[in-house]
């Protein structure tokens, strides 16, 4: 997405990343904090450094999949330092889950203070030098969604995942968020279908639960990529109840090849000259 004349991006906390893929979805529900995290687990597995920005203020669930809850953000002299989520440091996370005082305070804001957030967000987290930030996003085209496109515009971001599940309902709301991906200029580098059937442990037969190829008619329609489909794992749910490693612990499980393939995509579709 091009930046617009005389909008360029100011040297500052977003100078040491390289790339900037947003997950989108025009319905919650889908499993988009699933996939954002599983992405950026699976990318630092492939020796990528990555940062999780997590701007569904609604809906901070990220901060529990990662087992980050309760964590504390700090201040530096370049603004707010998020939080590592494993000893090597490879992956960070921001959340306004790390602002709140108690886990189950609601965050009842008028979309003015939520788009001053969403901004500050973006210009006051030091992350340092990163491979990826992957930015998870509220559900829907809301103004929410206007803040964050615009707030990062200036550093030109790779693109966007869109997230469906494989029923026409959710195909439907998806729809609209391709509409707005391109009624806003952002790329969209392709569909994920999640919950795409589920495959039982005992026999490894596939039962498509909630119909099937509804991620991929849509993406043909659109003309856009089809990632893959991310079926229904019962290790894989345990694992963000748990804040596991889902790509490390479970690679037998019928999702780890499908996770894995998209997040190779997504390293595909880097421009060479800027990895």
């Amino acid at each position: 997405m091009e930046a617009a004349a005389g909008e360029r991006a100011e040297p500052g906390n977003l100078a040491g990343v390289q790339h900037i893929i947003l997950v989108l979805s025009g319905k919650g529900g889908v499993g988009k904090s699933t996939i954002s995290t599983q992405l950026a687990l699976a990318l630092r597995h492939a020796g990528k450094k990555v940062g999780i920005l997590d701007v569904d203020l609604c809906g901070p669930s990220i901060p529990r999949m990662l087992q980050s809850q309760g964590r504390a953000v700090h201040q530096c002299d370049s603004g707010w330092v998020p939080v590592f989520v494993d000893q090597e440091q490879s992956v960070s996370l921001m959340s306004v889950g790390f602002l709140l005082e108690k886990p189950d305070e609601a965050v009842v804001w008028r979309g003015p203070k939520k788009n001053a957030l969403i901004k500050q967000f973006v210009s006051d987290v030091a992350w340092g030098e990163l491979d990826y930030l992957v930015v998870d996003t509220p559900p829907g085209t809301s103004d929410e969604h206007m803040a964050t496109v615009e707030a990062l515009r200036p550093y030109r971001p790779l693109g966007a995942l869109v997230v469906t599940t494989p029923q026409a309902v959710s195909v439907g709301d998806v729809r609209r968020e391709l509409t707005f991906c391109r009624k806003t200029g952002l790329r969209v580098m392709g569909v994920v279908e999640n919950m795409s059937g589920f495959t039982c442990p005992h026999c490894m037969e596939c039962t498509s639960i909630f119909s099937s190829g509804g991620g991929e008619e849509l993406a043909r329609h659109a003309g856009v990529p089809f990632l893959g489909s991310v079926p229904l794992d019962p290790e894989l749910t345990r694992s963000l109840e748990e804040g596991r490693d889902f790509i490390q612990e479970f690679p037998k499980s019928p999702a780890f090849p499908a996770l894995t393939s998209i997040a190779q995509k997504i390293l595909d579709a880097t421009p060479a000259c800027l990895s």
